[in-house]
């Protein structure tokens, strides 16, 4: 096993020099591979935003700084799984356990995508067009 390029001081495995300190997933989701209890399923695409209901910033003293950071994304706007997963610099796996807590603790709400089969007919967006254009 290679060493990382530490600067040699004691604790410097933890950090490399070119890529930054070194955390493992596992570590922030405490081994965890699934969201959380239950059938929470986050697409790549669910919507993410604030729970307008939810604890607020006070209250968010547990929560490790992974957590934190994706609360501040949240914040800004409403982002979708894979904007968080990219912003946030994290594996899509790790955000996905993440938004669990998150979603468990009453910090975030999720708005699953719009299922392709209640999406209007394409015929029927070409005769609104239609009838746009004739008035």
């Amino acid at each position: 096993m290679t060493e990382p390029t530490g600067t040699g001081t004691p604790g410097s495995h933890w950090y490399d020099a070119e890529a930054g300190p070194l955390v493992r997933p596992y570590a922030m989701t405490g081994g965890r591979t699934s969201p959380g209890p239950g059938n929470v399923r986050f697409d790549l695409i669910a919507l993410v935003d604030i729970a307008p209901d939810g604890p607020g910033q006070a209250e968010e003293g547990p929560l490790g700084p992974e957590h934190r950071a994706l609360l501040e994304l949240c914040r800004h706007e409403t982002q979708s799984v894979a904007e968080l997963a990219a912003d946030a610099d994290l594996p899509v796996g790790v955000v996905r356990v993440l938004l669990g807590d998150l979603l468990e603790a009453g910090h975030v709400r999720v708005r699953r995508p719009v299922p392709p089969a209640q999406l209007p007919d394409e015929r029927l967006l070409r005769e609104v067009i239609a009838g746009l254009r004739a008035l």
